[in-house]
Formats: structure tokens, C-alpha cells, sequence
């Protein structure tokens, strides 16, 4: 697997959905379906603690939050996440967006004040993420592929941005393991579409084997 680096010049690369054959599509599934269905029985009771923690640190705001996002094809779904914002942090937006703190048509603060104590911590493990455990049953998302965009941000996109939307987004991907939020929207763009060009079995699992050790050893988290 190719670095970050290497594709920071490279923007003529077009997705080719040739490589995705049915069976690859089917076990990915297939897969994803059986994970997800194991992580959510055996990750139960961190679910409880991470609820409990999150009701103590800010009772008046709700344990989970979900959020509008794009899918494969640009399809509409609602994605889960633990809440590690305050309570109506999504109003605080328009405010924010002069503190972007990347490029291009995403939006991330290093120090976003709508963030909780408890959320800070779930956000550094990305623990924030498991609910999407049950995206992936739905089958709204994958264990692996680019991260699904909100509404807002897709308005923006060019076409050749919108290339990262052929597949079917993931709850992890090449992005989250090449560097995250340290990585601009270009670079993210890249990677998604060098991901979606080589993705096969052995592509993925090296993507997931990637996550344990980013999720162990944070980096370019927030």
C-alpha cells in the first residue's frame, strides 16, 4: 500500500469500477454482515459503559447521535455515532466554519469547543464510531471504504470529487490509516479513489489490520 505522500500530486486518477467483481461485492458483504453482527454482541457492554460515561458527563444531551450522510451513488441515510458533542453542537456550525482547520469541502477544528470531556477521549480511540456497527448490518455502510460525506459538504464537490461516492462508504478506510485529519481534503479525495481502484479481499483486511494499530496509537484525531 502505497503513502499518503504519493498521491498529494496525483489528481488524474480515475475510479474504474471494472475491479469490483460479484464475488468480491458478495463476500464484502457477507463479511460485513457477520462482523458487524459479532461486534455489536461482544461490544456490548463497552456500549453500556461508553453510555453510561457520556449521560454523566452531559445529562441533558441524548447517548447517541445520528446524522444525515451520503452513501453509495449519493444516497441518503442516517449514520450512528456515540455523542461527543454538546447538546445542539450542529447549530454552532456557521460560527465555526472560519476556524476550518482543512481544506476543500470538509470541515474539522483541532480544538472544537463543542466537544465533551468524555467525548474528547472517544474521539482520540475513535470509539465514537462503533454505533456504525449497525450501519454496517443495515448495509448502509462497509467495514472498509471512504467515509460517507454530510449533504452540505457533497454541494461542493467537483466531479471529480464525487468519484468517491461509487462505492459503498466505510466505517473505516485507506484515509483513516494514511493520516487522517492531519491529511487535507485533496489527499483524502486521492486516497479514496486509489482505495476504490485496488479494492479487493486482501486490500481490506490489511485496511482493518492498518485501524487496530491507528486506533491503539492515535494520530490525526479530532
Amino acid at each position: 500500500m502505497e503513502s499518503a505522500s504519493s498521491h498529494r500530486q496525483d489528481r488524474v486518477e480515475q475510479v474504474n469500477l471494472q475491479g469490483l467483481t460479484s464475488t468480491y461485492i458478495i463476500s464484502k458483504r457477507c463479511f460485513d454482515f457477520m462482523a458487524s453482527l459479532i461486534g455489536l454482541f461482544l461490544l456490548s457492554g463497552v456500549f453500556l459503559i461508553i453510555a453510561v460515561l457520556i449521560k454523566f458527563d452531559d445529562p441533558h444531551g441524548k447517548v447517541f447521535y445520528s446524522q444525515t450522510r451520503l452513501g453509495k451513488d449519493g444516497q441518503k441515510f442516517q449514520m450512528w455515532k456515540f455523542r461527543s458533542m454538546v447538546a445542539g453542537a450542529d447549530k454552532m456550525v456557521d460560527e465555526l466554519l472560519k476556524k476550518n482547520d482543512t481544506e476543500g469541502a470538509m470541515f474539522k477544528i483541532k480544538d472544537d469547543p463543542r466537544i465533551t470531556r468524555v467525548g474528547r477521549v472517544i474521539r482520540k480511540y475513535s470509539l465514537d464510531e462503533l454505533p456504525q456497527l449497525y450501519n454496517v448490518l443495515r448495509g448502509d455502510m462497509s467495514l472498509v471504504g471512504p467515509r460517507p460525506p454530510l449533504p452540505r459538504e457533497v454541494i461542493n464537490y467537483t466531479d471529480y470529487d464525487r468519484q468517491r461516492l461509487a462505492v459503498i462508504p466505510g466505517v473505516t478506510g485507506l484515509w483513516q490509516v494514511s493520516g487522517r485529519s492531519d491529511l487535507g481534503f485533496s489527499e483524502m479525495v486521492a486516497l479514496d479513489i486509489h482505495y476504490i481502484n485496488r479494492a479487493c479481499v486482501s486490500e481490506d483486511f490489511k485496511i482493518l489490520l492498518k485501524t487496530i494499530k491507528v486506533v491503539i496509537r492515535p494520530t490525526g484525531a479530532y
